[in-house]
């Protein structure tokens, strides 16, 4: 409901926000949410209307903002005739004038007139609009300052200003503070700036974002505590400010006057008085704008300080100047014109209608102070068709429809409030023009300005009030109501909040008058008869509640405005004491007592569904029960008697009169009923009040018994309904009727709803015959006719279908009312801890829902504030917090609140759940939790029953609500009902059982004084129900039999056939007729025989003693001619009864064994722990100790009865109709527990599977199914198609595919080589430069590469992906190609909305529902090569080069099988298409000839180097875990390869250029025939391994031989090991390397010269000295790494770490191409293993005592030559390019991991600094701002003014920094955003309170602390591209976000 929700906790904050954020004091906390409902909440949903004027953020002090009008600066203005002087000659002219008038010589009067003549004409009203209002504030400026320079001036007059208030006005949207520690009232706000100075740390502040503005309270100690003030307004200074000296202010008195006037004449001139009443909006906006410089002059002067409001304050409130200047008199013929108008309008002011075209309105009256005040209202037509309002009363209501017209009594003290109004100084004609313009915010910000002026606060106020009516007026004709509501708040809050001001006000303004006038004025105008009881006859009116006034809540600022002023004791009092306004008051109640009638559809399903209960239910929590706990407040101790009676006294006339209107005598009409009775809920309210803390006693207070008897029948008559409603009998109501029970119980209802009206009833029931009120009870429910001992009845009121739910219903009603204590007992603290028990005990809550559930008293004063100290510690007495924490699955839990266990076992209160239950299902998981708390403790482990809980002792005025518990009526019915349970009568059920055993055992805790043992001499009852039971007293009547029962049946019924007995026992039936009427008429004839007696009783009634029976339809059903008598054989006592049915509900024969036969002391100490907890078993042996306990002849009865063996239960005769339906449950009932069996196994299967299939990050995952490549079976690899079932060979013409998901990825490309993460910047000077990124190093590169080699080279020696790089996951399962397309096919048929596109070729796996794009071929062919190849053959190296070599050179011949077309090669090609389309094309063109075949096979072995890759960031940066490959079973690399490879082999490699050759041969210098032009090959030793690796593997026929990749290896381990070496050279200095090349050399001809790494790294040096290598001077950075000294040990670990990138990728290839295990390791012999695994290793190689790098070497030919050929490459590009020749050499190897931003510890760093920050594109303030979290680029959300090509900035940026992955923080919410592609998801806020709650929109604007598992997890996700798979909530963008 948009306007029902509590500011409170959860919803949005709004309303507490601000309630009010206005100023001082202001206002009220509502209640209930919405806007405020309640009050102040100046803060709606509705969005504000676009606001009028500029946000007023007030400028710097000091800083002038240029007003000079709208496009005509100073200077051009010289141009205007008349006043036009040039800026010079006017400041000239200022200067003479104010040094005249200031001399005291003799030329004052000369110089005022010449100023008044100047200012006449500057000021005149130009129509040119702009410019001449530039030149007239301009000459302001002049005059005022004299000449001066205005900021001169400016700076002078600030100097006087006694800043003791801040009192900044800010308007909607404003982020401010509340800090409830520090108010006093519980609206007090503070701007940022001063809560950031003052000191608040530790205390319960809260931020939040204003919705119709308010003003800053610093400094102001009405409204909060001076500790909480900030730096600047700590100091009271008012005597240090030195006194203003005359001169300075002196012009500004003169020229003021002139200046407002000429403001005021603007106004009247714009004003049109609307014909049609519909203000022509334009004229309005026109003037205003046109008006906007001159009141933001206004606003410029009230902020240079106190001087200047004062001389302000003077002008406005001054009335000689007002009347000088405005009276319209003169020759001025433009001012007349103006006057003429203003009399006009002020013509509807008054609250007489403008229809009334009398004169009277004009006539002057002489009472001058309050102009405001009530005149009659009884002429005052509401009918709205314009009649004459004249004293004659026309009856205005000739058709129902039509509106019926209500006197008002005109009895109010002030006859003025009708009145026109007389304006006496400028403010007051200001303020209404201001009303008239609907409240311009640039106006409103004005007149707020001035509050910090004393003097000013008072006459505004009173201005305000004089005006109150007035402005209700224009309210309600407004279109823009909200807007206009917050504004007018946004005023009231400032001055109603103050309580002094509003005593003052009260007692010289009448306010209290006003405004309850104005508000019965204001629902007048919609008031409809109402329908209830008598639609004919009935008198009464309620409003309508579909009206606009109540729908849209216009009546709110009248309402909140009263509920403020009624906060204040001294204002209270005076309303309180007033006995003609609290008659006013009761009668506006009553306009809503009985509002929103709902009549019970019997027929037709309602066509339409009315909304119209959301206005019901506001109005009247806001405008009767938020005024109702307003007063209440204040009623507090006994000295305040009188006030209740008074309340009492009224609200019980009230209740009289509408009593006699609707014509009710005393039974309500059937099938109706209203939620609506505050009439009732105040006299409930206030009696409670009077009972609990003023001590009155509640006799002297309350009505007679035949008041009583009425007061309870709408309450009652709610309960009914509230159950029907549930037993679904309202259903053709629509929808609708639900929400309204929901309404009535709901936590911010319920306390003015549902607890008053079952007071109330308990009240009734305490005073009234305890018989007529349980039969009543009955009868309402509608369940007497169910309530007989005959297996059969007829109802006539009730479906059979809804009997068992309204017999539980009316049960679980009086079980409620006998043990809720709510009002009758329970002190505050126990209410709050009963109240949060129920709720914690339904569900584990969080900390801000559980403040939002309980419901508070909603008076701001009463003390349960949410948040104070009370609700904290009881929340931490009774339950436990539980940190957030993960599931498996992703979904994010929040900080819960759970219950102790004790609280489980002692206090939980399943009657307290009932009645707090919106949802019947919270009843249920109330019990389940509580079963599970019972078997995990061990306590019970079978089903239980709510556990019956003892209850707080009642309040003494009380103590007759227990007569209800010991009442024959009751146990007549408790009797019938144990009997009907015992023979399985039809539509009863557990919940029966349940509550009947409640109510007895509630009956024998509260069994009055301790009868005698012996059967009591019943004489003096003589009521018809003497032959049941001899006493009213439950435990005398347990053990009494009853023998025989006569019953009414249907002929059909089965007792029917039997004889009766021949003789009947006296004890059952005393005399045969009346056993004959006792059951079937009992209740209802009972009932209506005490009513009966009550009304002759009542003296006052005598003349009515005998009363129309309203309802015959009660009388009896005999008048059906079937039924007949038939008298039943019982024989059974109550413990007889309980005692069977303990048999029948074990299922055993004598089950019950009395537990006093073993141990006599159960009997002396009863309470027996092992009772509490258990089921129905448990719950009767209770009873039945109890029954004994408190009477011997009870305890010898049971044992009589135990030792009887007690015959069975007769069995039941079965009719075959029963019987038959008696099978179907059997047989549904086993189908159930099929189905069960099926579900559960189905879900065991299902969660085995999602936990391996969900393994985001499990190195260990064993069962890593290789995907049919750990198996070694010789067979084929055989595969199961999830959708078909069938399993088999993957073929050429049925191939089998692996269901994958392709994406874009840049992760790897935002790898930074420092350790230190990057923080988000959260000042200007933290930026982020993305240059260290290692997309952006490889970038620079390849750049370089291309500008000095061969562009076909250049492709080959590098790889890319780093940025845009496709990543290919799957889920594991596979299906055949041509299921997957029907799939697809079925997919696009289904009109389903599905999260995903099926066109882009979407769908989620047919059998885990994972997200996936496409589908990989799996290559046909089997395993055996693996096997086959394990084994080392001895071929020697030189033999596997040359045959690497050949297998190369066939490049272009494939199998035969594929160069035909096959489905698999179109499969293969379709899915290479989907990985090139995944990315965008700027990732996959690097050549310079753009679509060169180069591209592709870049963008090919690219492909498996970025999988590759990623896979080694999965497994955390190394090879150490070993294992299988993480996501085991979801990788696809093997699969990936056949498809790249069978692609990359159709690009022949020409073979001269083939690397393999440059690698394995010496070549003759070929660089002598190549043409100058022409670029050179990228030299080999600038060549990337890794990628060299791929493409060698890559062009290879498939599936390759172990030892071919081995060779292959160990070549290319040989060019890494060289570059290693050249790399290091260049990186020590000089002197060093000459002394390596020395000491190396020296050993250059050992044994093993070729493996040892002195060796080769002096030949590697002197081979590249022969170039102009080591020429230049050391390079700058070069140098820097060169100071550290190098050690051969040091030296050796730089060879490894170079090394270890590729021999990581290299092992992982390996792993997946030819299976075999991954070794795990110790970091430091990484290198050793991965070296071993490769099989570089030596076969000779020995423990790794000292291991060296260079013994893996094993050189094709000799390493001197091979190493002179690569240096001279490089030797001969030195020549020519000697600066890039070293930045080459050196490749930055280590990479630090991929990580987001770091993120501060508090949220508010983050939100301070974005959320005023302007967009770098737009440079303005973005609406929506967000922060990517990958690179910290600011955007701005959704925002248009960033679109480019129909993209808004945050997909652009997603694209261009995550190529389709963005993740964002959403500064305003907190919350992170995903864009994945053209989806996007809400992930979550990593910012949580200290409650580990998110706050989403920042509603509830509490400090929020990073929470670093969270933060963890969306790395976690964004590092292994799982966000598709595990968030779940996914929708398309269209590019808007």
């Amino acid at each position: 409901m948009r306007r029902l929700r509590k500011p409170g906790g959860g919803g949005p904050d709004r309303a507490r926000e601000e309630e009010e954020e206005a100023d001082a004091g202001r206002g009220q906390r509502a209640s209930c949410g919405g806007h405020g409902a309640g009050s102040q909440a100046i803060a709606r949903e509705a969005p504000l209307g676009g606001e009028r004027g500029r946000g007023l953020e007030a400028p710097e002090p000091g800083a002038r903002r240029s007003r000079s009008g709208s496009s005509v600066p100073g200077s051009q203005c010289s141009a205007m005739a008349g006043a036009g002087a040039s800026g010079r000659e006017k400041r000239a002219t200022a200067a003479r004038l104010k040094a005249a008038l200031s001399g005291g010589g003799g030329g004052e009067s000369g110089a005022a007139v010449e100023l008044q003549a100047l200012l006449e004409r500057a000021l005149a009203p130009a129509p040119g609009g702009g410019e001449a209002a530039a030149e007239a504030l301009e000459w302001c400026r002049c005059l005022l300052s004299g000449g001066e320079p205005w900021e001169g001036f400016v700076q002078a007059v600030r100097a006087y200003d006694p800043a003791t208030l801040c009192g900044l006005v800010w308007t909607a949207n404003f982020v401010a503070y509340r800090c409830r520690t520090c108010g006093i009232s519980p609206c007090m706000s503070l701007c940022a700036e001063c809560f950031h100075q003052g000191e608040h740390a530790g205390h319960d502040y809260n931020m939040f974002r204003s919705q119709a503005g308010g003003a800053c309270d610093c400094g102001d100690g009405n409204v909060m505590r001076e500790a909480g003030f900030c730096k600047r307004h700590r100091m009271k200074s008012s005597s240090n400010v030195p006194c203003v000296p005359k001169d300075l202010l002196m012009m500004s008195e003169l020229v003021l006057p002139q200046f407002i006037f000429s403001l005021i004449q603007y106004l009247r001139e714009g004003y049109n008085e609307p014909a049609l009443d519909l203000p022509s909006e334009k004229d309005l906006h026109r003037i205003l704008q046109m008006l906007e410089p001159h009141v933001s002059f206004l606003e410029d002067l009230t902020k240079m300080g106190g001087a200047m409001r004062s001389v302000l304050t003077q002008v406005l409130t001054n009335q000689q100047f007002y009347k000088d200047l405005s009276s319209g008199v003169g020759e001025n013929a433009c001012a007349k014109k103006s006057h003429e108008k203003y009399l006009i309008a002020l013509k509807g002011s008054g609250l007489a209608f403008p229809e009334d075209k009398l004169a009277c309105g004009m006539q002057e009256q002489a009472s001058g102070t309050s102009t405001l005040a009530i005149q009659g209202l009884a002429g005052a037509t509401t009918s709205g068709q314009g009649e004459s309002s004249d004293e004659e009363d026309q009856d205005g209501s000739q058709g129902v429809g039509k509106r019926k017209r209500v006197k008002l009594s005109s009895s109010t003290k002030d006859q003025s409030i009708m009145d026109v109004l007389k304006h006496k100084c400028f403010l007051e004609e200001l303020l209404f023009w201001t009303i008239k313009y609907e409240f311009p915010q640039k106006m409103v910000t004005f007149l707020l300005n001035m509050l910090p002026d004393q003097d000013y606060k008072i006459a505004f106020t009173k201005t305000f009030v004089q005006h109150y009516a007035f402005i209700m007026k224009t309210l309600k004709k407004s279109h823009e109501s909200d807007t206009m509501s917050n504004r007018i708040v946004h005023i009231s809050v400032q001055l109603f909040s103050n309580e002094e001001l509003a005593r003052q006000v009260t007692e010289e303004c009448q306010l209290l008058d006003i405004m309850v006038t104005v508000l019965l004025y204001m629902m007048e105008s919609c008031l409809i008869k109402s329908e209830l009881q008598d639609e004919e006859n009935s008198l009464h009116v309620v409003v309508n509640c579909g009206e606009a006034l109540l729908k849209n809540n216009t009546y709110w600022p009248l309402v909140s405005d009263f509920i403020n002023i009624l906060s204040h004791q001294s204002v209270a009092k005076k309303f309180l004491e007033d006995h003609s306004l609290l008659v006013t008051w009761m009668n506006f109640v009553s306009f809503f007592q009985g509002m929103n009638l709902n009549k019970r559809e019997l027929n037709e399903h309602v066509e339409f569904e009315s909304q119209t209960y959301y206005a019901a239910f506001a109005a009247e929590l806001e405008a009767c029960a938020q005024p109702m706990w307003g007063l209440l407040s204040h009623c507090k101790v006994r000295e305040t008697q009188e006030y209740t009676r008074n309340v009492v006294r009224y609200c019980l006339e009230a209740l009289q009169d509408w009593f006699d209107a609707i014509n009710f005598v005393d039974e309500p009409a059937p099938n109706q009923v209203t939620f609506h009775l505050p009439l009732h809920r105040y006299y409930a309210m206030f009696l409670s009040k009077a009972v609990k803390c003023q001590e009155l006693d509640l006799d002297s207070i309350l009505p007679d018994q035949e008041m009583l008897m009425k007061l309870m029948i709408h309450p009652l008559q709610i309960q009914a309904s509230l159950s029907e409603i549930h037993s679904n009998m309202w259903v053709r109501n629509g929808l609708q009727i639900k929400g309204q029970a929901m309404t009535y119980v709901q936590s911010h209802f319920c306390n003015s709803m549902i607890d008053p009206d079952i007071y109330l009833l308990q009240v009734c029931a305490s005073r009234l015959d305890p018989d007529y009120f349980i039969s009543s009870v009955f009868e309402r429910f509608k369940v007497v006719d169910l309530l007989t001992m005959a297996s059969q009845h007829q109802n006539t009121v009730l479906d059979s279908e809804h009997e068992r739910s309204m017999l539980e219903g009316a049960l679980t009603f009086l079980v409620i009312l006998l043990s809720l204590r709510l009002h009758l007992g329970m002190t505050d603290d126990e209410i709050l801890r009963a109240e949060m028990v129920a709720q914690l005990c339904m569900n584990d809550r969080t900390h801000s829902s559980l403040l939002d559930l309980i419901p508070e008293n909603p008076n701001p004063k009463s003390g349960i504030v949410p948040g104070s100290l009370s609700f904290e510690s009881m929340l931490s007495a009774v339950a436990d917090f539980k940190a957030p924490v993960f599931e498996p699955g992703g979904s994010m839990q929040q900080g819960m609140y759970t219950p102790k266990a004790d609280i489980w076992d002692k206090e939980f209160d399943p009657v307290m759940v009932i009645l707090r239950t919106v949802y019947r299902r919270d009843v249920q998981s109330a019990m389940d939790r509580y079963t599970a708390f019972l078997k995990q403790s061990g306590k019970f482990s079978g089903n239980p029953w709510p556990p019956y809980k003892k209850r707080t002792p009642l309040h003494p005025s009380y103590k007759s609500l227990m007569k209800l518990l010991h009442c024959k009526t009751l146990h007549i019915v408790l009797f019938t009902l144990l009997y009907k349970i015992l023979m399985d009568h039809q539509n009863l059920s557990e919940h029966v059982l349940c509550m009947v055993l409640y109510l007895i055992e509630l009956g024998l805790e509260d069994s009055p004084e301790q009868e005698s043992d012996e059967e009591d001499s019943v004489g003096e009852h003589e009521h018809c129900h003497d032959s049941w039971f001899p006493s009213s007293n439950l435990v005398s009547n347990m053990h009494h039999i009853i023998n025989y029962v006569r019953v009414r049946v249907p002929e059909t019924a089965p007792e029917v056939k039997r004889e009766p007995p021949a003789s009947t026992s006296s004890d059952g039936l005393a005399s045969s007729q009346n056993s004959g009427t006792a059951q079937v008429f009992s209740l209802v004839a009972e009932r209506r025989k005490k009513f009966q007696e009550i009304i002759n009783r009542s003296s006052s009634e005598a003349s009515q003693v005998v009363r129309p029976k309203t309802s015959m339809k009660w009388s009896a059903p005999g008048a059906t001619p079937q039924l007949t008598t038939a008298i039943l054989e019982i024989k059974e006592s109550i413990l007889s009864l309980l005692i069977k049915l303990h048999h029948k509900l074990s299922g055993k024969q004598n089950s019950y064994y009395p537990p006093w036969f073993d141990d006599m002391e159960v009997l002396i100490q009863p309470e027996i722990p092992k009772y509490s907890h258990g089921d129905g078993m448990t719950a009767v042996e209770r009873i039945l100790l109890k029954a004994a306990v408190q009477s011997r002849l009870n305890k010898r009865i049971i044992e009589e009865i135990c030792r009887k063996v007690t015959p069975p239960v007769p069995p039941k005769k079965i009719s075959p109709a029963e019987k038959k339906t008696l099978d179907k449950e059997e047989r549904r009932q086993k189908a159930r527990e099929r189905q069960q069996k099926l579900l559960a196994e189905f879900a065991s299967r299902q969660k085995s599977f999602m936990e391996t299939a969900m393994d985001v990050e499990s190195p260990d995952a064993d069962i890593a199914m290789e995907i049919a490549t750990s198996e070694q079976h010789i067979s084929e690899a055989v595969y199961d198609c999830v959708i078909c079932g069938q399993s088999g060979p993957s073929t050429e013409d049925r191939p089998t595919g692996l269901v994958v998901l392709l994406q874009a990825s840049s992760v790897l490309g935002q790898c930074r080589n420092s350790t230190e993460p990057k923080k988000l910047p959260t000042s200007e000077e933290e930026q982020i430069y993305p240059s260290d990124t290692c997309a952006a190093v490889h970038d620079v590169r390849l750049t370089t590469l291309q500008r000095y080699f061969k562009d076909s080279s250049c492709l080959q020696a590098v790889s890319i992906g780093w940025e845009g790089g496709v990543y290919v996951q799957t889920c594991g399962h596979t299906l055949h190609i041509d299921c997957h397309k029907s799939y697809m096919e079925s997919l696009r048929n289904d009109q389903v909305l599905q999260g995903f596109s099926v066109d882009k070729g979407e769908f989620t796996c047919p059998l885990c529902r994972q997200f996936a794009n496409s589908v990989l071929p799996c290559y046909p062919g089997n395993n055996v090569e693996r096997s086959l190849f394990q084994c080392y053959s001895n071929k020697s190296m030189q033999d596997l080069i040359k045959e690497v070599e050949e297998l190369q050179e066939q490049l272009g011949t494939f199998p035969v099988s594929i160069s035909s077309e096959t489905n698999l090669s179109k499969e293969m090609e379709s899915v290479m298409k989907d990985i090139k389309s995944t990315t965008q094309k700027k990732y996959t063109d690097y050549s310079k000839t753009p679509g060169s075949p180069d591209n592709d096979f870049l963008f090919m072995y690219s492909v498996a180097r970025t999988n590759l890759e990623l896979e080694l960031v999965h497994r955390g940066g190394n090879l150490c875990l070993g294992g299988a490959s993480t996501a085991g079973k979801r990788s696809c690399l093997n699969q990936l390869f056949h498809v790249l490879a069978m692609h990359m082999r159709l690009y022949s490699i020409d073979s001269a250029y083939n690397p393999w050759r440059k690698l394995t041969q010496l070549m003759q210098d070929r660089n002598s025939q190549m043409s100058s032009e022409e670029l050179p090959e990228v030299p080999v030793l600038y060549r990337d391994v890794s990628s060299l690796l791929l493409i060698q593997i890559l062009t290879m026929p498939q599936p390759l031989c172990k030892e071919h990749f081995t060779c292959i290896v160990k070549v290319l381990f040989t060019l890494l090991y060289t570059q290693a070496l050249a790399a290091f050279s260049v990186k020590c200095s000089a002197e060093d390397r000459v002394a390596w090349k020395n000491s190396g050399a020296l050993k250059k001809n050992t044994s093993n010269g070729e493996k040892s790494w002195e060796v080769l790294l002096s030949h590697v040096i002197s081979e590249l000295s022969k170039g102009k290598m080591f020429e230049e001077g050391e390079t700058e950075e070069l140098a820097m790494v060169s100071s550290s000294v190098w050690s051969p040990d040091s030296i050796e670990g730089y060879m490894q770490q170079f090394c270890l990138p590729f021999l990581r990728i290299t092992c992982l290839l390996q792993h997946h191409l030819f299976g075999g295990e991954l070794p795990s390791c110790q970091e430091d012999e990484e290198f050793t293993v991965l070296a071993n695994c490769l099989g570089l290793l030596p076969s000779s190689f020995q423990s790794p005592h000292q291991f060296i790098s260079a013994s893996c070497l094993d050189w094709p030919v000799p390493a001197f030559n091979m190493i002179s050929q690569w240096c001279l490459e490089l030797a001969s590009f030195a020549d020519r390019h000697a600066e890039q020749v070293k930045v080459l050499l050196i490749q930055e190897p280590k990479w630090d991991l991929p990580c987001l931003l770091q993120l501060p510890e508090n949220y508010n760093t983050i939100f301070q600094y974005y959320h005023r920050k302007t967009c770098t594109v737009c440079t303005k303030v973005p609406k929506d701002p967000a922060v990517c979290l990958v690179c910290g680029t600011f955007v701005c959300l959704k925002g248009l003014c960033c679109k480019q090509q129909s993209y808004c900035e945050c997909v652009l940026h997603s694209q261009n920094c995550g190529a389709g992955t963005g993740i964002f923080l959403l500064i305003n919410a907190s919350v992170i955003i995903i864009i994945r592609g053209h989806r996007f998801c809400l992930w979550g806020s990593v910012y949580l309170d200290a409650h580990g709650e998110e706050d989403r929109d920042l509603r509830r604007g509490k400090p929020l602390y990073i929470c670093k598992e969270r933060y963890k997890v969306l790395e976690q996700q964004w590092v292994s591209h799982t966000f598709d798979h595990i968030n779940k909530r996914w929708g398309p963008h269209y590019n808007g976000l």
